[in-house]
């Protein structure tokens, strides 16, 4: 939004400016062909996004210029982040990074108390890195607009996320307010945060849940360009390339080995500058030989080796069917899978299960791919949204392991391999979120 607009709107009553603000909102439902949306997934993009968002960054001085010319973070780096570009003619104008809660964390979780946000039921996920190309922040949002569409559908349909939050300059936090419904987590501002070279910032969070009906309240009988429950629930916009995925995963990991070792160590100084558990958590992500290389080094990589997992886990978020055998008959309870490995997986049940229950499970990969093994319940968590149970597959038939292991095959395609961040028993530094808040 224009300052001048800002100025002459900052004297007004709080649900005045509200108001306005959602009137002078312009989401074409109809946005420029030349206009494209995706998930940056080459070296290409992904060094448009990072300028781009170097150029933003510097010129509001919310970091010192890197020689790369880059802005890259080691939330980049991890596979619970993805990035989303927007094209113009092919150039890069416009970006975002859509962080879940991962092994490092949230950015933002340094300034801002997200206890009651984790409290809720449902994955988190901070919206970080935004930029559009100066030519192209007008007060239509013929970038932004689109940028945030995919960023909701992205979030809602395809990353397994219910909650957003955010860390934004005070002087952008009411356009996230007004026009969003994003509610702040803290009355106050906090001065210097880190992660934007100490510039001041607001925190905030969007339940994705209750954002529709909000939405519809605000913006009912508008017209089309004016309408942004109607631009974000019912509009499909062909601008958008969405991930397509052979299997029922919940993120999008993009680095290859190739990758990483560009931006994160030829590019950039970033892997250099990791400390010890983080150099650690990275190696128990990305812990295949053909990575080893491109890692930063850890102390006492024999120890690290002997903590991690096995079996890979991927995230999931696909319907299973458990039978338990009882005297009486067989009895099917409905299951929701969250992540899922050789050995095991973690499911969300329709209702509470004895200890021990054993049965046979039968899990919808993707469209037409069912795992089906003998599974046993390990351990339950009582949890918002729950209850959880965590099932070993004792002994995994061949379909079993052909099926999980197949996913191997699609760990460098966008959409392809789900990885978790989840790996590194030993550390106590994993969770599944809404598995397990707080940990």
């Amino acid at each position: 939004m224009p300052q001048l607009a800002r100025a002459a709107l900052s004297g007004l009553p709080r649900e005045t400016r509200f108001a306005l603000y959602r009137r002078m909102a312009d989401c074409n439902p109809n946005p420029d062909p030349r206009l494209t949306l995706g998930i940056a997934a080459t070296q290409h993009e992904l060094e448009g996004c990072f300028s781009l968002l170097h150029e933003a960054y510097v010129a509001s001085g919310f970091m010192k210029p890197d020689p790369s010319g880059l802005r890259v973070t080691p939330y980049h780096a991890l596979p619970t982040t993805t990035t989303l570009f927007a094209k113009f003619d092919e150039q890069i104008v416009g970006t975002l990074s859509i962080i879940r809660e991962g092994v490092f964390g949230f950015p933002m979780q340094s300034a801002f108390d997200l206890t009651a946000v984790r409290a809720q039921p449902g994955r988190i996920a901070e919206i970080s890195a935004l930029a559009v190309h100066a030519e192209f922040r007008d007060a239509s949002g013929t970038i932004l607009f689109p940028l945030m569409k995919f960023m909701y559908q992205y979030c809602t349909e395809y990353f397994d996320t219910r909650h957003l939050v955010i860390a934004v300059n005070p002087k952008h936090i009411e356009m996230y307010e007004s026009l969003l419904f994003f509610q702040r987590l803290e009355a106050d501002v906090v001065n210097s945060y880190d992660f934007a070279n100490g510039a001041p910032a607001v925190g905030a969070t969007l339940d994705l849940q209750a954002a529709p009906q909000k939405f519809y309240e605000a913006y009912e009988g508008r017209r089309p360009n004016k309408n942004l429950h109607h631009y974000f629930t019912k509009v499909s916009l062909p601008n958008i390339k969405f991930p397509a995925r052979t299997y029922y995963t919940t993120n999008d990991p993009v680095m290859s080995p190739a990758l990483l070792d560009h931006f994160f160590n030829q590019q950039t100084r970033v892997f250099e500058q990791l400390d010890q558990r983080r150099r650690r958590l990275l190696k128990a992500i990305y812990h295949e030989d053909s990575y080893r290389a491109v890692l930063p080094t850890v102390q006492d990589e024999s120890a690290i080796r002997e903590s991690l997992r096995r079996h890979r886990r991927y995230s999931l978020k696909c319907p299973a069917t458990l039978t338990l055998d009882h005297q009486g008959g067989d009895q099917a309870v409905a299951l929701e899978v969250i992540d899922a490995s050789l050995n095991g997986f973690l499911a969300r049940a329709a209702v509470s299960l004895p200890d021990r229950a054993r049965g046979q499970v039968s899990i919808h990969l993707g469209a037409g791919l069912i795992a089906t093994a003998e599974a046993v319940a390990v351990r339950s968590i009582i949890a918002k949204g729950g209850p959880y149970f965590g099932f070993r597959i004792d002994n995994p038939d061949v379909d079993w392991r052909r099926k999980i292991e197949s996913m191997d095959e699609h760990h460098t395609e966008p959409g392809g391999l789900s990885r978790t961040s989840e790996v590194a028993d030993a550390s106590q530094e994993w969770s599944v979120h809404d598995a397990e808040p707080g940990n």
